[in-house]
């Protein structure tokens, strides 16, 4: 059967229709998550698609729960266009989030009487969100720095969305090497948790979870329930950290995305193989070198989250 969506909100946010990892060659990344991750390509899978209003290149990547839309802009970027100026500040990088919202233009107009400004596909601002609105960009300045699309629509052939999904999904988990179960969270890292954490539960009416205090990367933590799965808000305890060294770069952003697997020694195994360096910031968290995933920062952990909703 197909997967069970966790909505939230009172405008039906739900499924994480992708997180989006920037880079320079889409085919190139494609293959990586094939081979390093088992990613099953189901968007760009002889060639990458075109968008010619974001004039970019993409492909739609399946790795358990999670599906990575992997993003070039046409080359060379053309810094006036939103995945161009993304590409020429951070290069290769995760870039956002995506959700599928029941009630789209309702979540839109109240995030604008809420103060947030809303981007509109191709740049620009939207004063309100009508009906033909298919989707838009919160600005990440409202967003504690969340890149975020809200979208109207499915993506096509989604995976999750069919009836053969409960099969599927069981591939990563049992049959691959890195033993995935889920996606745990994905980590914003922030300068504020307090602040932070008030913008999503207000604007965003994203559900506390749990909080505390990661002694391995050095970092509190408040893990939010928004739509269909869990998002962290870390900000650093310690400048000189993993995470400390990137809210100095770059504030609040996006930072790394973290998997719930069965086994860390065969997740160390496969990565060594695939010439993937590693480390363990703590006992039940293996950390892979973002040199070595394209700039974006993974983790996989055996942790159990208290209340988490999706174990319930």
């Amino acid at each position: 059967m197909e997967k069970t969506v966790r909505k939230t909100g009172d405008f039906g946010i739900g499924l994480m229709i992708h997180s989006v990892h920037m880079t320079d060659d889409v085919p190139e990344l494609n293959r990586f998550y094939e081979e390093v991750f088992g990613g099953l390509v189901y968007m760009g899978v002889d060639e990458p698609n075109f968008l010619p209003v974001e004039d970019r290149w993409a492909g739609l990547v399946q790795i358990s729960d999670l599906c990575i839309e992997t993003m070039a802009p046409k080359m060379p970027a053309d810094p006036t266009k939103p995945v161009g100026k993304f590409y020429t500040k951070f290069g290769r990088h995760l870039h956002s989030v995506g959700y599928k919202v029941d009630d789209l233009p309702g979540l839109g107009n109240h995030l604008i009487e809420q103060g947030v400004y809303i981007g509109a596909p191709g740049g620009g601002k939207l004063a309100k969100v009508d009906p033909a609105t298919i989707y838009f960009y919160p600005s990440p300045r409202d967003t504690a720095g969340l890149m975020v699309e809200l979208c109207a629509v499915d993506m096509p052939d989604d995976p999750r969305q069919l009836g053969t999904w409960s099969s599927q999904v069981k591939i990563w988990e049992l049959g691959h090497p890195l033993t995935i179960r889920r996606l745990a969270y994905v980590t914003l890292g922030v300068r504020d948790l307090t602040a932070a954490t008030k913008i999503y539960v207000d604007a965003m009416q994203a559900v506390p979870v749990h909080e505390g205090i990661d002694d391995g990367g050095r970092f509190s933590y408040q893990i939010l329930h928004l739509g269909d799965c869990l998002l962290q808000l870390a900000q650093p305890l310690d400048g000189d950290s993993p995470l400390g060294r990137h809210v100095a770069k770059w504030g609040n952003m996006i930072y790394g995305i973290t998997f719930k697997v069965r086994d860390l020694d065969s997740v160390e195994n496969w990565l060594a193989k695939k010439e993937v360096r590693t480390s363990r910031p703590r006992p039940t968290v293996v950390a892979a070198d973002p040199e070595d995933t394209f700039g974006a920062p993974y983790f996989f952990t055996i942790d159990d989250i208290p209340n988490d909703p999706f174990e319930a």
